[in-house]
């Protein structure tokens, strides 16, 4: 999302950095760089200048000027100011110290909440016993929607006992019995969207806020909506006493303005984000993590919880052992390119990494589906061929180029660079983890 917002960024602090002592004319022609690369990511103007303001105030104090490197003191300051822009700490969801948990979903028809609704209760299931519960009576089919969805997860549903039913407080009134007699202890509403905010809307919102005291009423917003999305939450916060914002389709390809203002304009922080369109994919808001992606820093943090999530911890054991021993097979490569394809889009792998936009834009040029013709021709190999590529001769890689749909000459090429990577690991083991000197393989992906 913010990919435009760090090229910009980037661009500015790169200048700064050419130069060895900063003046004040120096720090004035990067900030207003840095306001015009706001504005352009659809950051409301006042809250863009006041951002500017602060940053500016606290450069041009001795302790940047004098300092021998200035560009980092002022890097330093941007981010510091980006994470208070955003709420500075993570703000985690509100449970009730007894149980049930009431959760209120709000929003404009369009942004997400019926699917959001689901993500929640998924995400929080490791630890609790959430249900979903089906309140907007108004759309479609979107009791049936988020019965599926909630089936697919594997979260208990509750709905109306009859099709075309507008009892909604009925509904959540019921829901609650059912969430005691069952042992459930969160209880998500899904209410009902429109177009626009009306005042049917809120009288509803209202109405199921007095019936259900909810723990969170949460807004959700499409980030895609930009400065809109801000608007929307103002309105939300003042009709319905919103307490906190989830952002969907952050992974998208908006300006961010809204996930970078909310908090500001509203006083209502971020709580999660969706990332994806998986139901696993709702995380955290943390705005530090966020402030480091935006000005490059990567997020290793949260690359670290992506391979702890996606790592098949007894395959990865096998594989270390392996290579310890000297016995890297095409069977363990084939374990590595599984483990790489469930972190998900290798750019956006790339760009959790504290690289330099150089080295990320290069990303860009690798053929993706590279990696599911190199796992074809490994799963066209039969298990002593995995283990034992030197047995691989002419006719096996006919008959392995014609199973996996691919020709000899990708098959050979598997076979090279799998060579070339053996020896490496059996370096890599003689020089007791030291790759110094080493090359890895090119065009393996």
């Amino acid at each position: 999302m913010f990919d435009s917002l760090k090229e910009r960024l980037e661009g500015i602090f790169s200048k700064l950095r050419g130069k060895g002592r900063l003046t004040e004319e120096d720090i004035n022609d990067a900030l207003r760089e840095v306001r015009r690369a706001l504005l352009e990511a659809d950051v409301n103007y006042k809250i863009a200048k006041d951002l500017v303001e602060r940053i500016k105030e606290r450069c041009l104090g001795q302790e940047v000027l004098s300092s021998i490197t200035p560009a980092q003191q002022v890097y330093a300051v941007v981010y510091e100011e980006l994470c208070n822009l955003m709420g500075g700490k993570k703000e985690r969801l509100n449970f009730a110290s007894k149980p049930p948990s009431v959760f209120m979903l709000v929003g404009l028809q369009g942004s997400g909440k019926t699917t959001t609704a689901v993500k929640l209760a998924l995400k929080i299931s490791d630890s609790h016993k959430p249900m979903v519960v089906a309140c907007d009576l108004r759309r479609p089919a979107a009791v049936k929607q988020l019965k599926v969805l909630a089936e697919k997860a594997g979260i208990p549903f509750f709905g109306p006992d009859e099709a075309g039913s507008g009892d909604v407080l009925g509904v959540a009134k019921k829901a609650l019995r059912y969430a005691d007699d069952h042992l459930i202890d969160v209880v998500i509403f899904d209410t009902a969207g429109r177009l626009h905010i009306d005042e049917d809307l809120m009288a509803e919102l209202e109405q199921m806020h007095k019936t259900l005291n909810p723990h969170e009423v949460l807004l959700v917003i499409d980030a895609m909506t930009g400065q809109e999305g801000v608007n929307v939450a103002q309105m939300f916060k003042e009709k319905a006493g919103i307490t906190g914002v989830i952002l969907t389709k952050l992974d998208g390809d908006a300006r961010g303005g809204a996930a970078l203002a909310v908090k500001a304009a509203t006083g209502v922080p971020v709580k999660l984000v969706g990332v994806g369109e998986h139901l696993e994919d709702l995380e955290e808001f943390d705005a530090a993590r966020m402030a480091q992606r935006i000005l490059g820093m990567g997020d290793m943090e949260g690359l670290l919880e992506k391979i702890q999530k996606s790592s098949d911890t007894k395959e990865i054991e096998r594989v270390q052992k392996n290579l310890q021993d000297n016995k890297f097979t095409l069977e363990d490569l084939l374990v590595q390119l599984r483990q790489i394809q469930k972190l998900g889009p290798l750019d956006k792998v790339m760009d959790m990494l504290p690289l330099p936009g150089k080295v990320k834009s290069q990303v860009s040029d690798i053929d993706f589906r590279r990696i599911k013709h190199v796992e074809a021709v490994i799963l066209s190999m039969t298990p002593e061929e995995r283990r034992r590529p030197e047995i691989i001769k002419g006719s096996r890689k006919r008959r392995i180029a014609m199973g996996s749909g691919t020709n000899v000459q990708m098959v050979n090429q598997v076979l090279r660079q799998y060579e070339q990577m053996k020896e490496i690991f059996k370096r890599f083991g003689k020089n007791k983890g030291k790759l110094r000197g080493l090359k890895l393989p090119k065009g393996l992906f």
